[in-house]
């Protein structure tokens, strides 16, 4: 059967998307329902910088539609800190927390740091600690982790190697029944518009994808001037064209 393909945007809750976005007329305390009826799904980096209460977890739950989907960002204590070493105890309290948002519970995003570089038995030890029952998609900003070596522990564990363009070239790669996309700028980080060509050009791979059964989630990073809320509707265009019969 074809893989589901979810597109949606890194964060939901600029103010600088009011009039691309929301309407003025939409409070921003109702800015995630909005959102919901644009998207089904949203990358979550708020989660990178601090654990979010429980409350707000079973918020966010019950102000989305059902199948709707968030892609959490693992916290940076895990990623930054322990370069994830030692990472049972943060990751269960991480885990328990965001398991709150129960089945609006998307992929675990690890985004490894820039100064971390390839080392496969501290990564194959790590994804040994993840539970199967969740996705974990990992991304690399090291180019030094893009071996063979490295995409056969993340086969072993079914993780998806992340796909974005922070690294120039970076091989696409799939290595689980699903994979990750992250687009985090046209021309300069977390800003710029990426042209209709490129788009067509990444839809055309993902129905590719989606044709032999993967799921693809892809989100878009580059908030500024609103350009990740157009690009996102304009891939969904793109690969809902080339999936009509």
């Amino acid at each position: 059967m074809p893989g589901k393909v979810r597109i949606g945007t890194s964060g939901f809750s600029y103010k600088h998307w009011k009039g691309v976005l929301y309407p003025d007329d939409v409070p921003q305390r109702k800015w995630l329902e909005h959102y919901a009826t644009q998207f089904d799904t949203v990358e979550l980096n708020s989660t990178f910088y601090h654990l979010p209460k429980a409350a707000t977890c079973e918020g966010w739950r019950e102000r989305t539609p059902p199948g709707f989907l968030f892609a959490v960002k693992l916290s940076r204590f895990i990623t930054h800190r322990k370069d994830l070493v030692e990472a049972d105890e943060p990751l269960a309290t991480f885990l328990d927390r965001v398991g709150r948002l129960g089945e609006r519970l998307g992929p675990v995003l690890v985004q490894l740091r820039p100064g971390l570089k390839a080392d496969a038995a501290r990564l194959d030890a790590f994804l040994a600690l993840c539970p199967a029952a969740r996705r974990w998609a990992v991304e690399f900003r090291n180019p030094s982790w893009l071996t063979d070596e490295v995409y056969g522990v993340l086969e072993r564990h079914g993780a998806a190697l992340v796909i974005h363009d922070m690294l120039p070239d970076h091989p696409r790669e799939t290595t689980a029944g699903w994979t990750y996309l992250r687009f985090h700028g046209a021309g300069r980080r977390y800003g710029g518009c990426y042209p209709r060509q490129r788009l067509a050009a990444e839809a055309a791979r993902i129905a590719a994808w989606a044709a032999r059964g993967l799921a693809v989630y892809a989100y878009f990073n580059n908030d500024a001037d609103g350009h990740a809320v157009a690009n996102a509707r304009d891939l969904a265009r793109f690969v809902d064209d080339r999936r009509s019969p």
